[in-house]
């Protein structure tokens, strides 16, 4: 029973988006590693870009920078 955790960046991104990678996800899991659709978890967590850091800075202010 594959759970997979997908973070982004709280963003925008749709729930069609969003249904679109859970949907992926799952298709992937079967393809590859044979796993059954029907006990595979997907969730996805959206993380606000203050709470997100990548070398030392948040993420919205690396955005703010490369504007």
């Amino acid at each position: 029973m594959p759970f997979v955790n997908i973070k982004i960046a709280n963003d925008g991104a749709t729930a069609d988006q969003k249904s679109e990678l859970i949907k992926g996800v799952t298709d992937l899991l079967v393809r590859v590693l044979g796993k059954n659709p029907a006990t595979t978890t997907v969730f996805i967590e959206e993380v606000d870009t203050d709470n997100w850091g990548i070398g030392g800075e948040s993420v919205t202010v690396r955005r703010q920078q490369e504007q």
